[in-house]
């Protein structure tokens, strides 16, 4: 599902205007992105969980020319599906 059908259906779900239900996704979105800034983990309890995990800087192969690479660190998003979400898509 693309962020388009996204935004068609909640317009239709909630009874309002593409627009709104489109600002509506936009700040829904920048929230979960702010938390994970602030404290690093958002929790929508039945929904699932989004995390920011640091991954440490490791060494790998370029695949074309099968050099040795550094990775450096990074942080990444995460997410752990919650019950009934799970549940949902069975």
């Amino acid at each position: 599902m693309s962020k388009t059908e996204l935004v068609e259906l909640i317009a239709k779900n909630a009874e309002m205007s593409k627009a709104e239900a489109g600002r509506a996704l936009d700040a829904v979105l920048e929230g979960i992105t702010e938390g994970l800034k602030k404290s690093g983990e958002v929790t929508l309890v039945g929904f699932g969980k989004f995390s920011a995990k640091k991954r440490a800087a490791r060494d790998g192969i370029n695949p074309s020319t099968k050099e040795p690479i550094k990775i450096p660190a990074k942080t990444v998003a995460t997410f752990k599906a919650g019950s009934k979400l799970k549940d949902a898509i069975k």
